[in-house]
């Protein structure tokens, strides 16, 4: 005869054998993010190469892709060429368009300005649809402090709402020396305030050192939250709020915790492109070739 006692105990543990299992399969079936490998362009902007010989030195390099800027394909078709014939230049050489820099003022509090930011952004993004690139940067150039983060993220979903229209998704992007929107709690309060699923957060090193977020906050997003994430590194010699963009060093050649920014990322889940974005004079004054190659050798050090 069963006792009180080990009746009690049996059923104790029975909730325990029952969901002890799918618990540990949920814990087995995360798996670390995937990684892929971006050059932005502005990396060896100084030496004033064009697309084609950009696209040349990165598939050449062993990079998975590319950013570019939109000033650079506007560039290239003012210059009496085609969006037809770059797209089939990248795909030739292998690489895929990432995502694209532009500077829209869709998050002005100025309605005018706001207006024509959004214009502008879906004539944009109708070039990157031609181009098979399914993303663009969506900062905060135009707006001013302080910024209304609830309203900001209505702005943001129907950002969202237009790229779903045209193909290409806006990634919510902050700049760590931007008055108005230099922080990652902004942005995930803005991400928040949208309300919707394909909302996502383009963050920087720099940015995260440069505005104060610091490097903990990223932990509270997962791979859905991120596409693409821009790879850098910062002096320790210089103090925080003098820090420029032309300051920024190959990752792991600075201060950053490059190993436990790579380890957060590789337990996100889900695929994430590491595009590398510098803008240090010291790179441009060097062989663009062996810059490309040094920073991809220099990111996968960490993936």
């Amino acid at each position: 005869m069963t006792s009180r006692r080990n009746l009690l105990k049996t059923l104790a543990l029975t909730p325990l054998a029952l969901t002890g299992a799918p618990l540990l399969a949920q814990a087995e079936a995360k798996k670390e993010s995937t990684f892929q490998f971006s050059l932005n362009t502005s990396t060896i902007r100084g030496q004033k190469l064009s697309l084609p010989q950009t696209i040349e030195l990165a598939a050449k390099a062993g990079y998975d892709g590319f950013e570019p800027w939109m000033m650079e394909i506007q560039a290239y078709v003012e210059s009496g060429k085609t969006l037809a014939s770059l797209k089939k230049l990248a795909s030739d050489a292998g690489l895929a368009f990432f995502d694209c820099i532009g500077f829209p003022t869709w998050m002005a509090q100025d309605e005018a300005k706001s207006k024509a930011g959004f214009a502008q952004m879906e004539k944009e993004m109708g070039i990157l649809a031609e181009l098979g690139c399914p993303r663009v940067a969506a900062p905060a150039i135009g707006s001013e402090a302080p910024l209304d983060l609830l309203r900001t993220g209505e702005k943001y979903k129907q950002l969202l709402e237009l790229g779903r229209k045209t193909g290409v998704m806006p990634q919510l992007e902050f700049w760590g020396a931007f008055p108005s929107f230099y922080h990652l709690g902004q942005a995930m309060a803005v991400a928040a305030a949208a309300d919707d699923k394909d909302a996502k957060i383009l963050a920087d090193i720099y940015h995260l050192f440069r505005g104060g977020s610091g490097f903990e906050g990223m932990k509270m997003l997962d791979g859905h939250a991120i596409d693409i994430f821009h790879m850098n590194d910062f002096p320790a010699s210089i103090p925080r709020t003098e820090q420029q963009d032309k300051d920024r060093v190959m990752p792991g050649d600075g201060a950053a915790p490059m190993q436990e920014i790579a380890d957060t990322l590789k337990s996100k889940g889900g695929q994430i492109i590491l595009s590398l974005e510098l803008f240090n004079p010291t790179y441009y004054a060097m062989d663009a070739e062996v810059v490309v190659k040094e920073g991809l050798g220099k990111m996968k050090r960490f993936f």
